[in-house]
């Protein structure tokens, strides 16, 4: 148990340092998109590219039009972050001197409905108001659909082992 307790320590810190990294650009894209600071357009404003802070160097490119800024660029980058930053909740699970808590099971609980409903609805919005959806997309929903229901049966052992742990607890 001491290996896992060492991976999960590991990859708690990368994938949480991966998380505040997608959360920091979804909102720098933000700020960049509402206040045009660092934003560029060209193509006769067909196109924009956000640049990296104080610099003209691209960063972030895409459509000029407001429903792919939201849905196909904002909401994605932004899923991201959720998405790391609740896998990281999970590592940080596994690095608990205790391992089946109530707090273990919520952890599993968030990250398996994140990844079973958030890619779906997210391309379901991005059809709907911005007409079309960034290619291979629906191939990335799936691989998190599975991700999602891999996470569900993990919580069911989970939150079985949790019984079995307050049964014993009782016991003695």
């Amino acid at each position: 148990m001491k290996n896992v307790k060492i991976i999960a320590t590991a990859l708690f810190y990368i994938t949480r340092l991966v998380a505040i990294l997608y959360l920091a650009t979804t909102l720098y894209s933000l700020i960049s998109l509402l206040t045009e600071w660092s934003l560029v357009t060209r193509d006769n404003g067909k196109y924009f590219s956000i640049c990296f802070p104080f610099s003209e160097t691209h960063f972030l490119n895409g459509e000029n039009n407001w429903a792919y800024k939201i849905f196909n660029f904002l909401i994605p980058i932004g899923f991201y972050g959720i998405f790391f930053l609740l896998l990281s909740n999970v590592f940080k699970v596994f690095k608990q001197p205790k391992l089946f808590t109530q707090n273990g099971v919520n952890q599993l609980r968030w990250f398996y409905l994140a990844n079973i409903f958030m890619p779906s609805i997210t391309i379901i919005m991005a059809s709907i108001f911005a007409g079309a959806i960034e290619e291979g997309l629906e191939w990335v929903a799936i691989i998190h659909f599975f991700l999602g229901v891999f996470a569900y049966f993990l919580a069911a052992i989970f939150k079985q082992g949790l019984q079995l742990q307050n049964e014993q607890d009782l016991f003695i």
